[in-house]
């Protein structure tokens, strides 16, 4: 709120406008002149009356247009020759787009100027108020003192049209001229045509007719370009003919010159707005160019002047749901059926009613439907549509009422009638209806797939799975690429257990080629990712994992593949060359010897960097561009490009990737456990590297969107597949990580030390992950044994004992490491700086007496005493325990598996493999055999080791 008294100023200038505040209301103050200032304010008054007047009969030269209307005609200024305007641009510019140039220019100039003026008077105004003695003003001196700028309308009626004698007439030489020029073309004389036309252009430049004859001559002459230029400039010179403007259109039609065609399409409705013929043209051009909102607006434009037409209505209603305007759609044809309530083309109530029925407005179409059958009855496809109505309202009797005229009619010509009530039925869920319906079509529809798949899919809601599958045989067999179909009955076929016969739905015919793609990017049915997917769910469920792997690989591979390319590589899209020009527009007018060097319009330093590109863009493609043409020419193909069909060349969408056959297959989980199932089935075919490169391929593509579960479970995988190549670092990197995750996980150092021990020669490349490990987990007792292996590899025996040493402070009552520590010690007992080496031994035995406790007396524990008590020497003790162990008999074991092989392959069961009777019998005859008891030694070697 403003209080009392307060007086604002707009101006710190004296004389400014001012608003005062009293009792709550403004008044606002407008200058007051003295009688001096009035009197020189008369004066300038009617000055610019005088100079008014003059101004009005004023015209052009040798254009009565004029304009008076506000309107822009162009005309040529002083240092510009037309004929520049039909030479080659060095730009690239077109005649059209100079001349669109210049008219915006001059617009653009046109306002500047009026804001100009405004401004000036504006300030005039405010210096010549006065503040004392305001009386106030109206909110219309406010307006008419804001608008003191502006040309004062005469108070006399302004004559429109040229007056009489006011244009100035031809000179005799220039009407001479035209006559000789126009003779010669008339006799064929072309060159004596064309130089007098030149000269009149030079001497009148605004005067069209030269200009037509240059066009005319160019014609005969067949240089299309040429005639075309020079009909532009006599067309600029004369805007409101608008047959020069259709005539100019259809040849830029002729030459594909799309744009230079909705230039003088505009041009022309501008001069005959009413031409409907031209409303259409553009409306299409729009339509084509994808503007459909615009064009949806020039075809309701033409059906308010020729409301008959009913198509441009159609069309126009089309067009306004394509760009999402339903109410307006609705509002147009509704508008049209109130106006013509008896006469209304029934097209137009199809294309209504059809428009309820989408949007689910069935009640406003049954309406509809009534208002119009009390007129006059309704054709079939209507009642049709009103029967389809109630169904989705639920009135089934009402629907079968009017559906009852079917019975009667025939069938061929009812047919698609009878088809849209049966997917009505069938959208429903009525599938009995449906049926019904469809198979009163039978015989009809015989060659038509769909039909067929149609009452399967009946069949199938219906439970008669028989049925089903004999109508889908006969839908496959006339759409043999409906791959929804074919999956649908291969799942019946299994519901039957018939998977042999489900294989031979799925797999790809004889003779099937390699199942490229083709050039639209559509793959055969058989290359499919749902169908390879349900026939390798078979191959695995029944163990036929070659086959498995045969059908599923190819995809998985070129699936990644795809994909990890589309992540690296970014599409850039193609900047059309028209968009170029447009860009480059603002460093053409930098040359001197440009005749549009004096319009240089205002940029900013990104645009001139921007027209700097465009420009440095152009010329390569320029230079590429007659690189391929002289290539042409030298392999003795025909070359044939110009501009347009470049233009048209851009304007299609750049060529993208292919889509992968399979697709997210990173993120969905039915897709890795597919990756999971197919790396272990390659691992177990022994294709090592195959199961390495998807699973590299697949952890790269997902790093960031698959589960941390999921992702070491991979890793881990390929880690133990790995193991079985000739160069596993790249699984070992994979079990490191897993390691970091989980460094009290026995399973992940297991497999670590297992890739380990296969790259002896790199373990000091490792060492310093395990001493930094060890470091950060001082209490995990894993890499302290693995320490301890690789200096017993390496016959450190005293370092290896001090590691176990170290883990069994950890763990003291674990078999493994009781088991270490005393091999250690007594391997440490036989060396040759050990002094007391008894107590040493005693010390090592004693952990493995240990181990054997712990054990429960295990053959395997007895068998390790006794290969100490025989490495030391004590062959008495160790062929008592030797016999121990041939005494006792081990229970067989399955063989340790990998996990990849766990669900292709049974338990693999091994006679003997976990019984030591062999080795300790081999040994003991060593002992006899020593001691001088032969016989013994060989009958030993007869029971035990004998097959």
């Amino acid at each position: 709120m403003v209080s009392e008294g307060i007086l604002v100023t707009s101006m710190e200038d004296e004389g400014a406008v001012s608003v005062e505040v009293e009792d709550g209301q403004a008044t606002v103050g407008v200058p007051v002149l003295t009688e001096e200032e009035k009197h020189e304010e008369g004066e300038g008054l009617q000055e610019e009356e005088e100079e008014g007047g003059e101004e009005e009969e004023d015209d052009d030269e040798y254009d009565g247009d004029g304009d008076g209307d506000g309107e822009y005609v162009f005309q040529f200024g002083s240092g510009m020759d037309p004929l520049d305007f039909t030479k080659d641009d060095d730009s690239g510019l077109q005649p059209y787009q100079q001349f669109e140039r210049l008219e915006y220019e001059a617009l653009a100039e046109k306002k500047r100027k009026g804001l100009d003026s405004s401004r000036i008077v504006l300030e005039r105004c405010a210096k010549k108020a006065r503040v004392e003695d305001n009386p106030g003003a109206t909110f219309e001196e406010i307006m008419e003192a804001m608008n003191y700028g502006s040309r004062r309308k005469s108070k006399k009626t302004k004559k429109r049209g040229r007056r009489k004698g006011s244009r100035n007439k031809l000179s005799s030489e220039i009407t001479r001229m035209l006559g000789d020029a126009t003779l010669h073309y008339a006799r064929g004389n072309y060159d004596e045509g064309i130089s007098i036309s030149s000269q009149v252009v030079r001497l009148a430049p605004n005067l069209p007719d030269p200009y037509d004859i240059l066009g005319r001559i160019y014609d005969d002459l067949g240089n299309d370009k040429k005639a075309v230029d020079f009909y532009m400039i006599a067309a600029h010179l004369k805007p409101k003919d608008s047959s020069m403007w259709k005539r100019l259109f259809t040849r830029s039609l002729e030459q594909g010159n799309n744009g230079q065609a909705r230039y003088c399409l505009s041009k022309a409705i501008t001069a005959d707005p009413k031409d409907v013929s031209l409303l259409f043209h553009q409306a299409s051009l729009h339509s084509n160019l994808g503007d459909y909102l615009k064009a949806a607006e020039l075809f309701e434009q033409i059906q308010k002047i020729r409301p008959e037409d009913v198509e441009a209505l159609q069309t126009g209603a089309k067009l306004y749901l394509r760009c999402g305007q339903l109410e307006h759609a609705i509002s147009i044809l509704v508008e049209y059926v109130n106006s013509y309530p008896s006469e209304a083309d029934l097209s137009v109530v199809d294309l209504l009613a059809t428009i309820y029925m989408e949007n689910n407005a069935y009640d406003k179409a049954i309406q509809l439907f009534h208002s119009h059958s009390q007129k006059k009855p309704l054709p079939a496809n209507l009642v049709v549509k009103e029967g389809i109505c109630h169904l989705h309202l639920g009135n089934s009797e009402k629907a079968e009422t009017l559906f009852s005229f079917l019975q009667k009619a025939s069938l061929c010509d009812c047919a698609d009638l009878i088809t849209e009530i049966a997917d009505t039925y069938m959208s429903l869920e009525h599938f009995d209806c449906a049926l019904k319906f469809y198979q009163m079509l039978e015989g009809n529809l015989e060659n038509s797939g769909s039909y067929h798949l149609k009452i399967a899919q009946c069949y199938q809601a219906l439970k008669m799975r028989a049925n089903a599958i004999s109508a889908f045989y006969r839908g496959l067999h006339l759409l043999e690429d409906n791959v929804g179909a074919r999956l649908t009955l291969a799942s019946l076929l299994l519901e039957d257990d018939r998977v042999d016969e489900t294989i031979s739905l799925l797999s790809p015919p004889e003779n099937s080629g390699s199942g490229d793609v083709d050039s639209d990017n559509h793959r055969p049915w058989w290359d499919d990712g749902k169908v390879r997917l349900k026939l390798c769910s078979i191959y695995r469920a029944k163990g036929m994992i070659k086959d498995f792997v045969d059908a599923i690989l190819p995809l998985v591979r070129e699936s990644l593949y795809i994909e990890t390319l589309r992540q690296k590589v970014k599409t850039k899209k193609r900047i059309p060359r028209r968009v170029l020009f447009e860009r480059a527009k603002i460093l053409d007018d930098q040359q001197n010897d440009n005749v549009f060097s004096g319009f240089r319009p205002l940029a900013s330093s990104s645009e001139l960097s921007k027209a700097v590109r465009a420009r440095r863009l152009l010329q390569k493609r320029a230079t590429l561009k007659e690189e391929k043409k002289a290539a042409a020419v030298a392999s003795g193909v025909d070359w044939c490009s110009d501009h347009s069909d470049d233009d048209q060349l851009e304007d299609r969408p750049q060529e993208t990737m292919r889509e992968p056959p399979l697709q997210n297959i990173w993120k969905d989980e039915q897709h890795h456990l597919l990756i999971v199932d197919l790396s272990k089935a390659l691992a177990s075919l022994k294709r090592y590297w195959d199961a390495l490169e998807i699973i590299d391929l697949f952890l790269r593509l997902a790093h960031n969107v698959l589960p941390s579960d999921k992702e070491e479970e991979l890793r881990s995988l390929g880690a133990q597949i790995s193991y079985n190549t000739t160069d596993p670092k790249q699984g070992f990197d994979w079990v490191r990580q897993v390691v970091q995750q989980h460094p009290h996980s026995l399973v992940a150092w297991n497999c670590f030390y297992k890739m380990l021990s296969s790259m002896e020669k790199d373990y000091k490349k490792y060492s310093k992950f395990l001493r930094n490990l060890r470091v950060k987990h001082a209490d995990c007792v894993p890499p302290i044994l693995i320490a301890g292996h690789q200096f017993t590899i390496s016959s450190h025996h005293q370092d290896a004992a001090r590691e176990y040493l170290k883990a069994y402070k950890l763990l003291p009552d674990s078999p493994l490491i009781n088991l270490c520590v005393g091999t250690s010690l007594i391997n440490l007992a036989l060396g040759f700086r050990l002094q007391n080496k008894h107590q040493c031994i005693t010390q090592g035995l004693a952990f493995l007496f240990k181990n054997l406790q712990q054990s429960e007396n295990s053959q395997e524990a007895l068998y390790n005493i006794a290969r100490a008590f025989h490495h030391v020497g004590l062959v008495t003790l160790a062929a008592s325990y030797y016999e121990k162990v041939l005494a006792t008999r081990e229970k067989d074991c399955p063989l340790p598996q990998l996990p990849y092989e766990n669900r292709f392959h049974a338990e693999n069961v091994k006679p003997g493999s976990c019984d030591l009777r062999r080795e300790a019998a081999y040994n003991l005859h060593l002992i006899y055999k020593k001691s001088g008891a032969s016989d013994l030694a060989r009958q030993v070697l007869k029971d035990y080791c004998s097959f």
